[in-house]
């Protein structure tokens, strides 16, 4: 596994080396906690999810102040953001952008007090994020995916949202 840092300090990309193809398709191993221990990263996950979207879907920018994330794409692709929301920061309010597909296998490795969202590229993307923390709504901030202070540059103007992610529930 390959650690990259980003513009962000605290949130990687990894790039996972165990891949194995041929004519029955491929195997890629997303996580190996001794992998990641060696990399320095020790996290202890507790729970998996996925989300299945469709194309121009937007989901957050959602986060809380306490959960490590790891993100992945199983299938399709999805333009994802990343906010750093600590208040205490210097980089607060700053962001960066990734692309994530089934075809580049590329992870997001985002620590507390980050908000992230995704942006479906594809007819439909499968969104899998491990979480250090069970799911805990009343503990989440929600930003504004198009808040001006943010400037945030998303491929499309009208995406598809939730109640949530207009600002309406």
């Amino acid at each position: 596994m390959e650690v990259l840092s980003t513009q962000l300090q605290g949130v990687y990309l990894l790039k996972p080396h165990t891949i194995f193809e041929d004519f029955r398709g491929i195997y890629v191993e997303l996580f190996n906690k001794e992998l990641f221990e060696n990399a320095g990263i020790d996290v202890e996950f507790v729970q998996d999810d996925i989300s299945v979207s469709s194309k121009h879907v937007l989901r957050g920018i959602h986060g809380d102040p306490v959960t490590t994330k790891l993100i992945s794409c199983l299938s399709g692709r999805f333009y994802l953001v990343v906010v750093n929301n600590d208040q205490e920061s210097s980089e607060y309010r700053q962001w960066q952008s990734f692309v994530l597909s089934d075809s580049n296998k590329l992870q997001v490795l985002v620590p507390p007090k980050f908000g992230l969202g995704h942006l479906v590229l594809t007819d439909c993307a499968i969104f899998h994020y491990k979480q250090s923390t069970y799911y805990n709504r009343e503990n989440q901030f929600t930003l504004k995916w198009n808040d001006p202070t943010f400037n945030i540059w998303w491929p499309v103007t009208q995406p598809i949202l939730s109640k949530r992610d207009q600002g309406t529930e």
